[in-house]
Parts: structure tokens; sequence; C-alpha cells
């Protein structure tokens, strides 16, 4: 017997009580009615799995409008309802008609029951194809008000970081491209997501692409997808992030890190706002708001010819220059209170409290991690005190400045070279430029050092 619940509405008796005896062969419940007048009261007690719907319930009245009531009124009641019209031959367009306004088949009276049968399986496929996708759909609204809620979290009152916010609120509705700069953990990607919630392309789904973490043989699969057959893998078609993210948003997260090469094939897709699959010569228009990201000096390396001048203009309609914690000191105690409060509740750690002269020690640290680095200090304090009041800075601060002030002797060159860069940027109170300028290197330069040491 297969588990599904079947309504059927006729002012036949003879032909509901010829359907309920052969269909309760096949099904768990099969319920009979005569009066259409009894469908929102039966609809608000049980959820039918498909819905038998007659035409027309007066005799001499064959015009449908009943029957076009009664759909509508169901549909009403279920959005997802699967309704089945009952009708005679000679009413086939009104049930064509009825199909355009939201019904899924019709059977033609008087049936076979073979014929009534498969009707009935198609339409319980159909049901749990729809019950699938209204799942699915739920599912990813909530992840995405997860995945918001997670990048809410956009806090600050200094000077430099209220800056940020008007940028965001004057550029977010004009659907330009944005270029964001800041160094790492300062959060781009905070700023990027609050573009688009604030946009009219809210509703629409966020990609974020990290390329720097995409080699450049996966560059053109991952961005622009495939045809099946395509490449030796290509076993079966695949959209590319391009084609996803039409409608909505494209974060393109470490632009700074594209080849000459790959700069060239993003540009091409930028001019022309259309994509081909690779192995394909159909050209697929695609409609994204772009957004970039890096902590690379692009402008530099324009000059450096590293980085295309062209693709620069292209994606930087609008600039927006994220600062670093040392620029927002004043932000550091309303940060630390929120990670606080946030790890308190996650380890189970009610009620912890940070020591006044500590937080003055955190404000004068110079978080060359920034945002991320402040979040993983406070985490792992949290995890390490022992009782209800942080009152070491060695818990937050004690990873960088322990290496330099004990001078212990780095074990490799790689180490060497990080500790020595670590260094110059705390005599140079975390300034590049001059850093860089100390060091004898470029910007540019320094900038990859620090990237490949986790700076």
């Amino acid at each position: 017997m297969i588990p599904a619940k079947v309504l059927i509405i006729d002012d036949d008796r003879d032909v509901l009580e010829t359907a309920r005896m052969f269909l309760k062969q096949e099904f768990s419940l099969v319920h009979i009615e005569e009066s259409p007048e009894k469908i929102p009261a039966v609809l608000k007690t049980t959820e039918y799995d498909v819905i038998l719907l007659d035409m027309n319930f007066k005799r001499g009245v064959n015009d449908g409008e009943e029957g076009f009531y009664w759909l509508d009124q169901i549909l009403k009641a279920d959005t997802q309802a699967v309704v089945i019209l009952i009708t005679a031959y000679g009413e086939i367009d009104l049930a064509v008609k009825a199909i355009k306004k939201g019904a899924t088949d019709f059977v033609l009276k008087p049936w076979k029951n073979q014929k009534l049968m498969a009707t009935i399986l198609a339409a319980l496929q159909l049901r749990k194809s729809k019950k699938e996708v209204e799942k699915l759909k739920e599912t990813q609204e909530k992840l995405s008000d997860d995945i918001n809620h997670a990048y809410a979290d956009f806090i600050g009152e200094s000077p430099a970081i209220q800056r940020v916010h008007e940028l965001i609120n004057r550029v977010a509705d004009a659907d330009a491209d944005v270029l964001i700069l800041g160094e790492n953990g300062t959060g781009k990607e905070l700023v990027a997501r609050a573009i688009h919630q604030r946009s009219s392309r809210r509703n629409n789904v966020f990609i974020n692409v990290d390329l720097g973490a995409i080699s450049e043989t996966l560059f053109e699969s991952e961005l622009f997808g495939h045809v099946k057959g395509a490449f030796t893998d290509a076993r079966q078609d695949k959209a590319g992030r391009f084609e996803l993210a039409s409608g909505g948003t494209l974060f393109l997260d470490e632009i700074g890190n594209l080849s000459l090469a790959l700069q060239a094939k993003l540009l091409t897709v930028l001019q022309h706002r259309s994509v081909q699959r690779v192995g394909s010569a159909k050209a697929i228009p695609v409609d994204f708001r772009l957004i970039c990201a890096t902590n690379m000096p692009l402008h530099e390396m324009v000059f450096e010819k590293t980085f295309r001048q062209d693709l620069l203009y292209r994606i930087n309609t609008v600039e927006i220059r994220v600062p670093s914690l040392r620029e927002r000191v004043d932000d550091i105690p309303l940060l630390a209170e929120h990670f606080l409060t946030r790890y308190a509740q996650k380890y189970k750690r009610a009620g912890m409290k940070i020591d006044k002269s500590v937080m003055n020690k955190l404000k004068k640290y110079h978080w060359p991690g920034n945002i991320r680095e402040l979040q993983h200090a406070i985490e792992r304090a949290v995890i390490l005190n022992e009782g209800k009041v942080i009152e070491s800075p060695e818990l937050f601060i004690s990873g960088i400045q322990h290496v330099v002030k004990k001078e212990m002797l780095p074990q490799t060159l790689d180490e060497m070279e990080k500790v020595f860069i670590q260094q110059s940027l705390q005599q140079n109170q975390g300034n590049v430029s001059n850093t860089a300028r100390a060091l004898g290197l470029t910007r540019t330069a320094l900038y990859r050092r620090m990237k490949r040491h986790g700076l």
C-alpha cells in the first residue's frame, strides 16, 4: 500500500464510491466529499498528497466556473497542492484552461482504473518533487540567514570605520563595481556582504570566490564552467561561478593574486558580461554585481606591470579602503567584548570579563593580524583562563612578543625572515610602506613575504 492521502470531490455519489473502492486498495487514506463547500474545512485538518476535483457541481451547468473557483481556493490553502480534474469528454478545453491556472492533470469520465492509477502516481511524484524543492529552498534560506548572521558583526564606532559605513551606504544600491582594499584580517568580506545585503540584489545569491585558492589549471573550469567531455574528468555539464552569481553578487577575493593571463580572461568576461563554458562556443549572458578585494597594492602593481591597468579601471568604479586595527584603536574594547561574549557562550564560560589593565595593553598592541588575530586571541584566552576575570595579557598576545622578547633562535631561514619582518613591523608601528623602505623592499615584495608567512 502506498503511503499517500487522496481527496476526491464530486457531486456524483456513484463516482465517489467507485473511486474510493478502487483507490483504498492502493493508498493509505482515501477521503471523499460530495459538497465542495466543505473543501476549506477539510484542508484545514488534513494535508492531501493528491486532490481529484470535479469541474461542475450543478446539474445542467457545464461551464466549469465552479471548478475554476474551487481550484483557486485549494491553491490558496496549499500553494503546493497537486490537483487532478475530473471532467467529461466534451470539457477537455476547460480542463486545459484549468491546467494553465494551476491544475496538474485531468482524467475523463468514465475512466479506466489503470489510467486513473497512472495519473495519480505521476501526480504523487510531482508532489514529492515540489516538497523537495520547497525543503531545499527553505534550507538555502536558512543557510543564507546563518551566513548573513555570521557576517553581520561589522562592529565599530571610530571615525575610520564610520567612513567605511558611509561609503557602503552610498554605493550599496548603485550596482557599481567595488574594489575593497585592506590588510589581511581587516574584514573585507564583511564589507562585501554588507554591500550585498543593502543592495537591490539582497534576495539573490552572494558567491564568494577565493582566487588565491584556485590554481591556474582550474580557473576556467571553476569560473566559466564546462560541458560534458571538455576534459578527462568532465563527466557532466557544470555551471561556473559567473553563471551561479547571475542575478546576485560575485565577490572575487585576493584578486591581486591573478596572473596576467588570467587577468585577461577575467577582463573579457567583465567587458562582454557573458561566458563560454570550457568545451563550448556558446556565449551565456551573465548579470552580476562585482565586488573585488585584495591586500596587495594594485596601483603599484600596475606601475610594475604585474597587474593590468584596464582591469583595475574596470573593477574599481568605487574604491573602499578598510582600516587596520591599528587605525581604529578605540574599537578594540568593543570588538574584544563582542568576541568575549561569543566565545564565553560557546565554551560555557558565562560571566567572563577582561581586566581593565589588560584591555589597555590590548589597545597598545599593534595587531599585525588585525581583527582576525584579535578574534583568535580572545577565543584562546577564554579557553585557557581559569577564573572569571582575564588578568594575564600573555593569554592574548604572548605568541609574537614571546618570540621577539626572549630572542629565541629560529630553526630555519624562513623563520628568521618571519621574525625579522615582525620586528621591523613593530619598529615601524605596522606601517607597511616604512617597513618596506627599511628592509630595502618594494611594498609588493613585502606584501608577498607577509602573505607567505601568514602576517
